[in-house]
């Protein structure tokens, strides 16, 4: 009897063990797939003093300074973004939002190649009250954007 005890208390923390030994190979692999689909979100001051490692995807965000959108053939485009302190040249290839336009909030997606970053997405805000909550703060300590976001402005994490 004594025995049959011991047997089924060592197959219990076998399957104890086995169970935390899936559960640590889950977590890493999740992780592992999760490393290039965190995009964070970065002003150009920030790109300029801290660039990004090479083909590191993340979300530039700014104002699209005026005077440097050029709409080039096909939907190729081309734009520098701001926050009043630095600026980085875009490179775009695709369709851009109705809404976006030089002295508007955008943020893309994408990566820094030779200085440019060259998107693969890029978002504008959806009316003339939003802008996301990180860009405003990252405007807001650059100097560019001052006093405070509407009451019914809508508010969101991002774009």
């Amino acid at each position: 009897m004594a025995g049959l005890k011991n047997l089924k208390k060592q197959r219990r923390i076998q399957i104890v063990a086995i169970a935390a030994v899936a559960l640590v190979i889950a977590t890493g692999l999740i992780g592992y797939a999760m490393r290039d689909g965190i995009n964070f979100f970065r002003a150009p001051s920030q790109v300029v003093s801290d660039p990004p490692r090479a083909g590191e995807v993340f979300r530039l965000g700014g104002l699209v300074e005026e005077g440097t959108l050029v709409r080039g053939e096909g939907t190729h485009v081309t734009f520098v973004v701001t926050d009043g302190a630095n600026t980085v040249p875009v490179r775009y290839e695709g369709i851009l939002p109705d809404l976006f336009g030089e002295n508007q909030g955008m943020i893309g997606t994408g990566s820094l190649s030779d200085g440019t970053f060259v998107a693969t997405e890029i978002l504008a805000k959806h009316d003339e009250s939003y802008m996301p909550k990180e860009l405003t703060d990252a405007l807001k300590e650059a100097g560019v954007f001052e006093g405070e976001m509407p009451a019914d402005a809508p508010q969101g994490e991002g774009l």
